[in-house]
């Protein structure tokens, strides 16, 4: 039993020139040379190229001599959509790495395609590998199968199961090709979203000026009623102070006059006693009238009940307090 199968070239080759119609760059008319930029409006084009007709429509900027453009505009090649570039220039184009993955791809395949001769079977070195072992999955050669580990499994052409997963693969491929729009769609909602979340920063700036506002008219109002409380604390001190005075000066003389009038009493001599008496009235020796004179405080000021107090300097934030642990809790 004899079984010789044809690589099918010709299908393989269409399916190859129908996929390198997807991969040709509109301005070098060759397959893409990586990196492979894509545009807002999903088309691509090598980096290169993409910098070549940007330096044409902006001929202003190339001739300052950098090798990095910046800012600009130009137009694709394909549809004509205009294109605005960043401070980044065409190095700010997206790469497009599926393109790139399957430019790999591509290159590969087609490098295995154009060898001449296929490859041979390991077992058997003078057979070439011709049809495909379903039960183990394998490619493998006619004597495999009549003769060798492949005599009792499942065969079948070769050119079948190559149709089968090569088609499986390019509609895989496409798939890909063709959800990258929506992907990049995507990617572009995203980068929107977050330029959205980045000017919450200007809110976050209002919310902060509202705040230190408010700060800084607590702090003001806490200046002046730190005045306040100073002045009416001075005030109190230098009152309590300067009677706290009068009455140390009162009780000084008082103790003057005690210690006189002990000495006055030890004299044994009741003449001269009484003589030292009657002297006391007339001089600054104490005497009984003068003993009571200086037992009468009445002539003294008397410190009111609570003067000293400080307790109707009082402040109150409930409300307020309430009202930012409502908000807070609603931001949460």
């Amino acid at each position: 039993m004899s079984l010789s199968l044809e690589y099918p070239h010709s299908r393989k080759q269409d399916t190859m020139d129908n996929l390198e119609k997807q991969l040709i760059c509109p301005i070098c008319l060759e397959i893409f040379t990586k990196p492979v930029v894509i545009l807002p409006c999903q088309h691509n084009l090598c980096r290169k190229c993409a910098n070549d007709i940007f330096q044409a429509s902006n001929p202003y900027l190339a001739s300052r001599g950098s090798t990095v453009t910046s800012g600009g505009r130009f137009r694709c090649p394909s549809c004509r959509h205009e294109v605005v570039l960043d401070r980044h220039g065409v190095y700010g184009l997206q790469r497009n790495l599926l393109v790139e993955n399957i430019i790999d791809m591509y290159k590969q395949e087609s490098s295995r395609f154009c060898k001449a001769e296929g490859p041979m079977c390991e077992q058997h070195t003078e057979e070439r590998i011709n049809i495909y072992c379903v039960t183990c999955a394998t490619p493998t050669c006619s004597l495999c199968k009549v003769f060798g580990a492949h005599k009792d499994c499942q065969v079948a052409p070769l050119n079948t199961i190559y149709d089968s997963q090569k088609t499986e693969l390019t509609d895989c491929i496409s798939m890909l090709v063709g959800n990258n729009d929506r992907i990049q769609g995507i990617i572009s909602q995203l980068e929107e979203s977050c330029r959205t979340v980045e000017n919450g920063r200007r809110q976050k700036s209002r919310i902060c000026e509202t705040f230190d506002h408010l700060y800084a008219l607590l702090e003001e109002r806490k200046r002046e009623m730190s005045l306040l409380i100073n002045a009416e604390q001075d005030e109190k001190l230098n009152y309590i102070r300067g009677l706290r005075r009068r009455y140390s000066d009162h009780l000084e003389a008082m103790a003057k006059i005690v210690e006189t009038g002990i000495r006055t009493m030890e004299e044994p001599e009741m003449a001269i006693f009484l003589q030292v008496c009657q002297a006391a009235d007339q001089s600054d020796c104490p005497s009984q009238t003068r003993i009571a004179e200086g037992s009468n405080t009445s002539h003294l000021e008397k410190l009111e009940r609570g003067y000293e107090n400080m307790d109707h300097f009082t402040t109150s934030f409930t409300k307020e307090r309430q009202a930012l642990l409502n908000d807070a809790t609603i931001f949460r």
